[in-house]
């Protein structure tokens, strides 16, 4: 049967085959299995798996369509379906590969009806070349796609860049939000994008698209269960009481339960846990710490540094022998780094200098 077919492009088979199988299972898995097997601590975004699970079986459907192309003969019959199938990407891949990345940034929820606009020409100009039945209108269209792909990566560097700053003001702990793994799947998805742009001829550019899409699905599937829900509850705060009122006594409960408790010694600790920890919700505190021009982030830094000047001062009282990366871990960091940046943030110099003069 395949006696008359090139061994590279059965060898081309088999990848295409085995990417679109890795498509489907892992659609089926994230659609079935309500259990974390990556990571069973974590409770994953509901939100994003659901894009996911979408973008999965859209993928799977794209393949399945252009798998029969292989077997075509007519030039004509290749280039039609060909059209067809890069039309229905352009309506539903491209857009879920753009829905993706913005769902991962989870400091706010960005519409994503601009998505459908910023796709639309680019499948109204492929629609045109179908029903025209040449390629008058491609260098246009490729012209249009060149600029979107710059367009998404110009909006997703400073998207990320604003959801650095937002996981800064939210969470103490930011080594583990892993923040530059967006720019690793938009390094990817733009790779693919590029290839899939730039129609290359030839067995080798299809692997190249293929190995792609396996690190992407493979990553996606991975990224979706690893990456926490940190999604916002948009809870209103009572504006029937005076802010004075709501102040006094969010400064006792944080006293109480933070500062006294030293529960800022927790690894990881969220505004969201601070929160119910204190008995309301992440809207009141987070206002709070804004009446008190300062954020969630350098709360819990400031209560961190004066633990680690405590925890010196007592060690070289005691004349005890130490080191400062381990102080800064028994002050609630979980890296070296992370508490170096902080320390010489909230001091004005860095952890070598200020121990010259700790009593200044």
């Amino acid at each position: 049967m395949f006696g008359h077919i090139p061994f590279d492009i059965i060898l081309l088979l088999l990848v295409y085959g085995g990417a679109t199988a890795m498509e489907l299972i892992a659609c089926f898995y994230l659609l079935l299995r309500r259990s974390n097997v990556f990571a069973p601590d974590v409770t994953p975004s509901a939100r994003l798996r659901r894009w996911t699970i979408t973008f999965f079986a859209l993928m799977f459907l794209s393949h399945m369509w252009y798998l029969p192309v292989v077997f075509f003969t007519s030039p004509d019959a290749i280039r039609q379906s060909q059209l067809v199938g890069v039309l229905l990407d352009s309506m539903t891949v491209i857009p879920l590969i753009i829905v993706l990345l913005i769902c991962m940034l989870q400091d706010r929820r960005r519409p994503l009806w601009p998505v459908a606009v910023m796709v639309a020409p680019l499948a109204l100009g492929l629609v045109a070349c179908l029903v025209s039945h040449n390629d008058a209108y491609m260098p246009l269209v490729m012209g249009y796609f060149l600029l979107m792909c710059i367009g998404i990566l110009i909006f997703m560097v400073i998207a990320v860049r604003q959801y650095g700053r937002w996981l800064r003001d939210n969470y103490a702990d930011l080594e583990h939000k892993e923040v530059w793994q967006s720019f690793v799947v938009l390094t990817i998805i733009m790779l693919m994008l590029a290839f899939y742009m730039f129609d290359v001829e030839g067995p080798g550019y299809e692997f190249i698209i293929q190995v792609l899409n396996i690190l992407l699905v493979g990553y996606l599937l991975w990224r979706v269960e690893t990456l926490s829900d940190l999604s916002i509850s948009h809870v209103q705060a009572d504006t029937t009481e005076e802010n004075t009122n709501v102040d006094s006594q969010l400064s006792f409960l944080l006293q109480q339960h933070c500062e006294a408790a030293h529960l800022y010694l927790q690894h990881d600790l969220t505004v969201t846990q601070l929160a119910q920890k204190i008995g309301t919700n992440r809207t009141y505190l987070g206002q709070y710490f804004s009446r008190q021009d300062t954020t969630y982030n350098a709360y819990i830094n400031s209560l961190r540094i004066n633990h680690f000047i405590c925890l010196y001062r007592e060690a070289v009282a005691s004349q005890r022998t130490f080191t400062a990366q381990q102080l800064a871990i028994d002050s609630g960091y979980r890296s070296y780094s992370t508490f170096s940046l902080a320390f010489k943030q909230r001091m004005g110099e860095s952890v070598t200098a200020w121990m010259r003069h700790p009593t200044d």
